[in-house]
């Protein structure tokens, strides 16, 4: 067990117990291969009586092995018991198309199944093309006598190769995390670095997390130079070191290559070769309100407990002890530790996954190769974005937000250096709410919208940002200095900013522009969601209805689990018809969503566009705004605040209707 464990989540637990909860027995028998289950002959079935091999329908060219091939094509029903067919050759049917390569024989087996197999001697002609195709093999790459040169079949390899490990570190994590709002939700991401701490690849998470995370391992990096250790993980939540909102905690791991994988002059063990993390949002850290996302928060502190730069891990050693006591120091502790600490341990499980995969990459390719090609897939999304620079025009955009907050963009393209500014000057001064966004947070929305606007299928990384100049006034709402509360600013400001980003470029209209942030419970369970709504029209197409949004990628808990897991019912969920503005494309539309709560607890809403509407773009009007109500078991209404918190009784219904996006154009 314990060889087990280290395997999947690089670390002990000494002193515990362990529980045999279930015994699973599975057996095997050897038997005939293939075995007649059929009863009925493939005779007597309209097939027609004799088709020897050489009875195909037609010629058919495939390519297989870096060439072109002419193949005959055979339709299985007219296939004889025991026939024989080699390679290259086609064999189609109503469901299914088989392709026998060169070197490959099929066989038909009285049950009408095909037995495919390998020939003992498939030929030279075959080996030949196999070993001069365009694709080549690991370490064919590498010539060490040279620096690597970037081949394009090989880039899209390994931008692949890269964001595959992202999401296998994803899976990992949804499948052994305990919380709902991870394992349910996916309200998670997981990404590759460099040795600087450049996002290279991610999974298609949270946005908003994916353009941030660079700067919380670059503040790893920086805290802990010269002291990073193969075993060792940390943990930051701080939104001043990368973070965006305290319940999202990110593990950071330093990956290190043996002696044996390195061939690009690194050291074994002195300087960590990349960086994996994940970043999960826990379904409570502590704070004034359960669910740790206060809408009334003033100070950082209020919002639950801040971890710096926690040393997770240390030598392989899980630091649970002082964790906990971390975790519940300060006025108001977390109030579910143990969930705390099974999702983190979810949470170094999957950066394990991320290690293990990197390692492979470089048994596989050696590290000059991989180095170099992490090189190459963010200069390949910095062109990327200078070509959709180039195309740009000059816009900016004012937004006032329901606090009344002024946030102020300009995009100023230098088409002759191709380089973009995006300038936020103007943008209200740092805020008394919880509406302040951290400025990597401002980066992350900024980086998402120049993502969306590339065509081609690259990962989202750092090289995205490298022609682009963010200008943040200091102390604004997007750059805020501690202790200034920042968890609306997160899941909200961040909206804001995709938003008014958008319509500055003239591309898209405003959608929903906020997440709808729901939480409830108490000191025994704790829930958040996001609602989801309506997405703004463009040039070319309407919205999308009852969509996640920009800066928020996740799902909505299934409801079986959520009525499973927690006091309350669905009593309505459906799309708000009619709530998208009108245009030439129209605006998506938003969503009804109605909990019954089942027992006495604390209810928190984070929302915005209750009182302003997410604005149309080109002449398309502005969709409708959101309304929160409660309505209680005696049948009275009471209309909520877009922040709102409140105390609930059993049989008590919060209806949220969530906006609608703008249209884009002049109706017709």
């Amino acid at each position: 067990f314990e060889r087990a464990h280290l395997e999947q989540f690089a670390f002990l637990q000494q002193g515990r117990a362990l529980v045999v909860d279930s015994l699973s027995v599975e057996a095997l028998t050897k038997g005939a291969v293939a075995a007649d289950v059929i009863s009925t002959s493939l005779h007597g079935a309209g097939v027609r009586e004799a088709t020897e091999p050489g009875d195909f329908d037609q010629i058919t060219p495939v390519y297989s092995g870096g060439k072109w091939w002419s193949a005959p094509l055979y339709r299985r029903e007219r296939l004889n018991p025991q026939q024989q067919i080699t390679g290259p050759a086609v064999i189609v049917d109503a469901s299914a198309t088989t392709v026998i390569e060169p070197g490959w024989q099929a066989q038909v087996l009285a049950s009408g199944s095909l037995q495919l197999s390998h020939l003992p001697d498939s030929g030279s002609e075959w080996v030949k093309t196999n070993e001069t195709a365009e694709i080549q093999t690991p370490r064919q790459i590498v010539d060490e006598n040279h620096p690597v040169r970037r081949n394009p079949i090989q880039l899209e390899v390994f931008n692949y190769r890269f964001m595959s490990i992202a999401e296998q570190m994803g899976a990992v994590l949804a499948n052994t995390a305990h919380s709902v709002n991870i394992k349910e939700r996916f309200d998670f991401s997981c990404a590759l670095f460099d040795a600087r701490g450049k996002l290279v690849a991610n999974a298609p998470h949270v946005p908003v997390h994916l353009g941030s995370m660079g700067e919380t391992v670059e503040h790893v990096i920086a805290k802990k130079a010269g002291d990073l250790r193969e075993g060792d993980a940390y943990l930051v939540n701080s939104p001043y070191a990368g973070g965006t909102h305290l319940p999202d905690l990110t593990v950071v791991t330093p990956v290190f290559i043996n002696s044996s994988a390195i061939n690009s002059g690194v050291e074994a063990g002195e300087t960590p070769a990349f960086f994996v993390a994940t970043r999960a949002h826990h379904a409570d850290v502590g704070g004034v309100t359960p669910g740790s996302i206060p809408p009334g928060s003033t100070r950082i502190d209020q919002e639950g407990v801040l971890f710096e730069c926690f040393s997770l891990i240390e030598k392989g050693v899980f630091r649970a002890e002082a964790l906990t006591e971390q975790l519940r120091a300060g006025p108001w502790p977390a109030r579910n530790v143990e969930q705390n600490l099974a999702d983190l341990q979810a949470q170094i499980g999957a950066n394990v996954t991320g290690v293990n995969g990197l390692r492979k990459l470089v048994d596989d390719y050696g590290l000059a190769v991989i180095n170099a090609y992490m090189g190459f897939v963010q200069d390949n999304a910095d062109e990327a974005v200078r070509r959709v620079i180039g195309e740009l025009k000059d816009g900016e955009c004012e937004s006032i937000m329901d606090s009344g907050a002024r946030l102020k963009v300009a995009a100023r393209v230098n088409h002759a250096r191709e380089r973009l500014t995006i300038d936020f000057h103007g943008t209200s001064a740092q805020l008394g709410s919880n509406f302040n966004a951290p400025s990597a947070v401002c980066r992350a929305a900024v980086l998402y919208v120049l993502r969306t606007l590339v065509a081609d299928a690259i990962p989202l990384n750092a090289g995205c940002l490298r022609s682009v100049d963010i200008l943040i006034p200091d102390l604004s709402m997007l750059s805020p200095e501690p202790p200034a509360a920042v968890v609306a600013g997160n899941v909200e400001t961040s909206q804001c900013v995709a938003d008014a980003l958008f319509a500055a470029l003239g591309v898209l209209a405003g959608s929903q522009g906020t997440m709808n942030n729901l939480t409830f419970g108490n000191d025994r369970f704790q829930y958040y969601e996001t609602i989801c709504g309506g997405a703004g029209a463009g040039n070319g197409f309407h919205g999308a209805s009852a969509v996640q949004v920009h800066m928020t990628n996740s799902r909505m808990t299934d409801p079986e689990i959520l009525e499973q897991r927690y006091p309350v019912r669905l009593e309505l969920f459906r799309v708000r018809a009619g709530s998208g503005g009108c245009g030439a494309y129209d605006g998506g539309d938003g969503v009804i969503r109605g909990i019954r709560f089942l027992e006495a607890m604390s209810v928190a809403l984070v929302s915005s566009h209750r009182r302003v509407s997410p604005a149309g773009l080109h002449g398309g009007s502005a969709g409708k705004t959101g309304i929160n109500f409660i309505e209680s078991v005696n049948g009275q209404k009471r209309r909520l605040d877009g922040v709102a918190q409140t105390h609930v009784m059993p049989g008590d219904i919060l209806t949220i209707e969530t906006p609608g996006g703008g249209g884009y154009g002049e109706a017709q």
